[in-house]
């Protein structure tokens, strides 16, 4: 027998089942992962990201909110994998008392504070709705800070500042946890942008090197600022890379362009429920086409407006082809808040009161928000945009998911004349200026209507020939995604590989 039997034999015998074929490290490296919301618990778990670090030999552990933690470990629990809360309860604590409105204003000037050298109309809209709801003191505060976010647009000298200023906010949360596991890397699925500051800021104060990964196709265009000092990113594409570089200083050398691993399974159809399955889910007729509406900017503007709008013309008729309507509800619909759980509930009403119109709702899970859009419901996702003939939103970053499927996507902006009475309020035709939606309008991936009738012209178009526009799809895709054939998650890691010097 030759030495390589003799090791094969060893490891049949001596090695776990799980761990055969894995790279044996002499000193196993340790990545700590912070996923703290859905779309990053999909972007890390349900792409072959955190699966090509275990098979590297890699230990990893992932921080996410307490209350998807059970859940995931009971789905996803392997050998090399451990879970920990983010202690969401102590960080927020802790933002709201010690020096509260310090932090406040640092983290809304790291917000606002992007350069000009990107489109920045996005954070112009931020910036107007804090101003609107701030309370009256911090409404007297607002013609200086507005000064201050003018002199950070131009002034790197002065973004660097506000950096420099929020580390002093580190409370030191996770020690006990740093000096069990000795981790190697931080990843975040922001820098700092969200409550995994405090992580980012404690792993950067004990020089342990730290990246983040850009989940939301809007982040880098929206967020501006690290809220951390983060030595590496991991973006989607070339686009976001000029965002990151020119809005927020990154240098180009240390961000990595490694596409969308969360939209890996729809490259690869892994996600797809059976179309008469999935149908029969919603009560929907195999025989009419399917129109979907996915809610979008509730927080800024009704959607009611665009439903009834697409009701009405599927309850009457009015298309060229008989079909039927799928309404896909906000996770802000479902928060403890009057106006959005009004909105909520009149839709249901009308797929109550109207033939053909039927509702369907994200999985409740987590802290808040994005939450909602759980790993469960990727399937429920996947298979809604898949099947339907014409996909109609608000700008969200659907038009790409959609787009992914080869679905025609249409933006539908129909300003509610009232808004949110009482409450900040931005119509839906002052967004189309947007990052993402003014590259979605340039594209011709899909259209963008304002009214009923040219709301029914271009579903009918897309009824009549459903494979208009699909070049433009295609190359809109191939931009903002980079790697179109479910391989991103795999070039991402390789990319944290390469931070461990493996």
């Amino acid at each position: 027998m030759n030495h390589k039997d003799t090791k094969r034999d060893f490891l049949f015998f001596f090695v776990p089942s799980c761990l055969r074929g894995k790279r044996i490290m002499s000193k196993p490296k340790r990545i700590f992962i912070s996923a703290d919301h859905g779309l990053a618990v999909v972007y890390f778990l349900q792409s072959d990201l955190v699966a090509a670090l275990l098979d590297a030999g890699v230990e990893i552990v992932l921080f996410t909110d307490e209350a998807l933690q059970a859940s995931l470990e009971a789905r996803f629990a392997c050998p090399g994998l451990t879970i920990e809360g983010l202690r969401l309860d102590q960080a927020r604590a802790y933002e709201q008392t010690v020096s509260p409105s310090l932090q406040w204003w640092l983290h809304f000037l790291r917000r606002a504070g992007a350069s000009k050298r990107i489109n920045l109309e996005a954070v112009d809209g931020f910036i107007s709705q804090v101003e609107d709801e701030a309370h009256a003191r911090r409404k007297q505060l607002f013609p200086l800070m507005k000064l201050v976010v003018a002199v950070l647009r131009r002034s790197r000298l002065a973004r660097h500042l506000i950096l420099r200023a929020q580390a002093r906010f580190n409370p030191q949360l996770y020690a006990d946890l740093f000096e069990k596991y000795q981790p190697d890397l931080v990843v975040a699925s922001t820098p700092g942008w969200r409550y995994d500051r405090y992580l980012l800021r404690e792993a950067g104060a004990r020089g342990i090197q730290t990246a983040a990964a850009i989940v939301g196709w809007d982040n880098s265009s929206s967020y501006s600022l690290p809220g951390a000092p983060v030595d590496w990113a991991s973006c989607w594409s070339q686009i976001q890379k000029g965002e990151l570089t020119l809005g927020a200083d990154w240098p180009p050398e240390r961000v990595n362009i490694g596409g969308v691993p969360a939209y890996d399974g729809y490259f690869r159809s892994e996600w797809l429920i059976p179309r008469d399955e999935y149908f029969a889910m919603h009560n929907l007729d195999p025989a009419r086409k399917l129109i979907s509406y996915a809610s979008s900017f509730v927080t800024f503007s009704p959607n009611l407006p665009n439903v009834e709008m697409l009701a009405r013309l599927v309850a009457d008729e009015q298309l060229s082809q008989p079909a039927q309507l799928l309404i896909r509800l906000h996770p802000t619909h479902f928060m403890e808040i009057e106006r959005f759980a009004g909105e909520r509930e009149k839709i249901c009403q009308l797929a109550r009161d109207l033939p053909h119109v039927h509702v369907v709702e994200p999985v409740p899970l987590g802290e808040g928000g994005m939450s909602y859009y759980s790993g469960e419901d990727m399937p429920e996702k996947s298979s809604m945009m898949a099947y339907s003939d014409v996909m109609v939103t608000v700008y969200s970053t659907m038009v790409v998911e959609a787009s992914i499927h080869g679905t025609p996507v249409i933006s539908l902006c129909v300003d509610d004349p009232n808004g949110w009475p009482g409450k900040f309020a931005l119509p839906l035709t002052a967004i189309s200026g947007w990052p993402t939606h003014q590259r979605y309008r340039d594209s011709g991936a899909g259209r963008e209507t304002l009214n009923a009738e040219e709301l029914r012209q271009a579903i009918n178009r897309y009824l009549d020939d459903p494979q208009a526009d699909l070049q433009a799809r295609t190359e809109f895709i191939t931009r903002e995604c980079t790697y179109t054939d479910g391989s991103a998650g795999r070039h991402t890691a390789e990319f944290l590989l390469k931070l461990l010097g493996d």
